[in-house]
């Protein structure tokens, strides 16, 4: 009698295992190929601005892609407005302000810093070999806090965030450049504090006196205009992003993602209006996903999605002292 429900079980967990296993392969051509059009537009939006984007790739084509990209971008998927708001940390001291938000789908931080001249961009000691934890690169400038700030690119296959990409300007000097006389979107800070965001050289970084300075995209407001329609076109996300209030004071973001016990994510759209929620005159996003992070004292004070911790990457906006 024991034998046969011995059996019996071994059948039963043979057959969930199966069904597991079967399912698993089964879902991401019911989510491409399914009939669920929004359930695809949304998925395409964020397997995309994941580190693995080839997923989508291998299911579709570039023009169904791009298709699908530009519905998000007109449509939109969610509405964003922080509906709370909790103050963490305030200390005079420092400058600097640490609040909790939360939108429809998402929780994350926001840091505001009353001095903008503070604020540095920290590049990985290791340029080209390898690079840092954002909590290294803050200890690295000896900085009380610090987020991840521009993108980076891969030649060797590694993905341990040693290139960063486009043009990288620390303390007046360039230090990275691997777009030549290109111009890219550029997150900067001139000698006098001001936030400067828009498509430059490497020349006209050092015409108008930027002093630190990352490239990413897209900017989010520019001016007090709102920039971003629809979703943004990037699905949902983690996402971090940069901005300044008209009386200098800088404003960090960074959203929590892809943990749906604790927080889905953003689009740039919902990010866009967190800026205007914290009365931002300027603001561009910068690089999301896994890369998304906030430290403190050294403490990381957001939940980070990668299981692996902090990620490596090659360059942080922090906050000296």
């Amino acid at each position: 009698m024991g034998k046969k429900r011995t059996i019996r079980f071994k059948m039963i967990l043979a057959f969930i295992g199966f069904n597991l296993i079967f399912s698993s392969i089964l879902a991401p051509f019911i989510v491409f190929w399914g009939p669920f059009e929004s359930l695809k537009i949304m998925a395409v939006g964020a397997v995309a601005s994941s580190r693995h984007p080839q997923v989508v790739q291998a299911f579709l084509s570039d023009v169904e892609i791009e298709r699908i990209r530009n519905l998000n971008a007109d449509q939109g998927i969610g509405a964003g407005q922080v509906i709370g708001r909790t103050k963490v940390i305030s200390d005079a001291s420092t400058g600097i302000t640490i609040e909790d938000i939360k939108g429809p789908s998402f929780k994350g931080k926001v840091m505001l810093i009353t001095d903008p001249k503070r604020i540095k961009v920290a590049v990985t000691k290791e340029l080209g070999v390898t690079g840092e934890r954002v909590s290294d690169l803050a200890k690295d400038m000896e900085a009380i806090a610090g987020i991840n700030a521009g993108g980076f690119y891969d030649p060797d296959g590694k993905g341990n965030g040693a290139f960063p990409d486009g043009l990288t300007m620390h303390d007046g000097k360039l230090v990275h450049n691997n777009i030549k006389d290109s111009a890219t979107n550029i997150a900067g800070f001139d000698d006098q504090g001001k936030l400067v965001i828009g498509n430059m050289t490497a020349n006209q970084l050092e015409e108008k006196h930027i002093r630190e300075a990352v490239s990413f995209q897209p900017n989010l407001i520019v001016d007090g205009r709102p920039m971003i329609k629809g979703d943004g076109g990037q699905g949902v996300a983690p996402l971090t992003g940069i901005g300044q209030m008209a009386d200098g004071t800088v404003i960090f973001v960074v959203i929590d993602g892809r943990q749906p016990t604790w927080s889905i994510g953003a689009t740039l759209r919902d990010l866009m209006h967190v800026f205007e929620d914290y009365h931002a005159v300027n603001a561009v996003n910068l690089d999301g996903g896994s890369s998304s992070e906030l430290v403190y004292n050294g403490k990381v004070m957001n939940r980070l999605w990668d299981i692996f911790g902090e990620r490596y990457i090659p360059t942080a906006f922090v906050v000296t002292p």
